[in-house]
C-alpha cells in the first residue's frame, strides 16, 4: 500500500508563487509508476495539472500551466514538488498528489490511472 502525504500550499496573491509537496511511503514504484497532480475546484471535476514518470523523469503539463508551473522529483525521498509560479485566481482549488505504477503515456493525464491519491491541500489565489 502506498501513502502520499502533501504539504504547501496555503494563499497567495496574484502573480506570486507557492510550492507543494507530496511524500510516498509504503510500496515502491516500478519503472513504469508515475506521480502526478491533479487539482479540483468547487462545482468541477478533478483535472490533470502536472506528472513525471518515475524513470527517466519525464514531465508533463496541462495547457492551463505550462510555463508556470514545474514538477520534480527525489527519488531517494519518494517524494515530488510543484513549484507554481505567477499564479492566477483560477489555480485556486484542493490539489491532490496521485501515483500509481504501470501507468503508459496516454493515460498520464487521466484520473482512473492512478491507484494512490492524498488528502488533499488547498490553494487560495486572491488579491
Amino acid at each position: 500500500q502506498v501513502q502520499l502525504i502533501e504539504s504547501g500550499g496555503g494563499s497567495a496573491q496574484p502573480g506570486n508563487a507557492l510550492t507543494i509537496s507530496c511524500v510516498a511511503s509504503g510500496r515502491t514504484f516500478s519503472n513504469s509508476g508515475a506521480m502526478g497532480w491533479f487539482r479540483q475546484a468547487p462545482g468541477a471535476d478533478r483535472e490533470f495539472i502536472s506528472a513525471i514518470r518515475w524513470n527517466g523523469g519525464s514531465t508533463h503539463y496541462a495547457d492551463s500551466v505550462k510555463g508556470r508551473f514545474t514538477i520534480s522529483r527525489d527519488k531517494q525521498k519518494n517524494s515530488i514538488q510543484l513549484q507554481m509560479n505567477n499564479l492566477r485566481p483560477e489555480d485556486s482549488a484542493v490539489y491532490y498528489c496521485a501515483a500509481g505504477n504501470g501507468i503508459i503515456l496516454s493515460s498520464l493525464r487521466n484520473v482512473d490511472a492512478y491507484s494512490y491519491w492524498g488528502q488533499g491541500t488547498r490553494v487560495t489565489v486572491s488579491s
